[in-house]
């Protein structure tokens, strides 16, 4: 198990010095956003109950506008997570929101954060978005770039309230957030 949580390290690490090598416009800010998404999954733990069965999926959401394409699809073919199927969701509004284990928030949402984010606990599910003012109206994840590159923060105190656990490995590859963000 620790040759396997070592080689998940390197792996994670090897996807941000690939990242931060590479300019979001030359290979696609959506198609690195999709990969960070994607490997999230691998060092976050949900809880038994955020699956309804056994067998269910493990679903990545967008919600409002996608920006991601087929490249959110392309990654997530045929892969898994925590030994279940993944699966894409475009959702178009917040009603199945929670169903989602990650859920990417479009900023074609972005008026409504305060009061979605506020009014849904989200305690199964990892929010991210690249939206402005994500983590402070009660965000998970955000991205942003650092130069030219795709990097994120986490919010702690907003993932402190969930369900969640995080692994420290991707604790300290991000910018990390503090305090009460709402």
């Amino acid at each position: 198990m620790r040759l396997r949580a070592r080689t998940a390290f390197v792996l994670l690490t090897a996807l941000l010095v690939c990242v931060t090598g590479v300019g979001a416009q030359s290979s696609g800010e959506y198609d690195v956003k999709a990969a960070y998404l994607y490997n999230f999954a691998k060092f976050v733990e949900w809880p038994p109950e955020a699956f309804p069965a056994p067998d269910a999926p493990f679903a990545i959401c967008v919600l409002g506008q996608d920006p991601f394409g087929r490249a959110l699809d392309d990654i997530v073919q045929g892969e898994r997570i925590q030994d279940r199927p993944l699966i894409v969701r475009r959702l178009t509004g917040w009603d199945d929101a929670e169903l989602c284990h990650i859920l990417f928030v479009s900023a074609s949402v972005r008026e409504d954060f305060d009061q979605l984010l506020g009014s849904h606990t989200f305690r199964r599910t990892l929010t991210v978005s690249d939206a402005p003012g994500f983590l402070t109206a009660g965000g998970h994840i955000g991205f942003f770039f650092e130069g030219a590159s795709v990097r994120f923060a986490i919010h702690r105190g907003n993932v402190a309230r969930t369900d969640l656990r995080i692994s420290s490995k991707l604790m300290r590859v991000a910018r990390q957030e503090d305090g009460d963000a709402r």
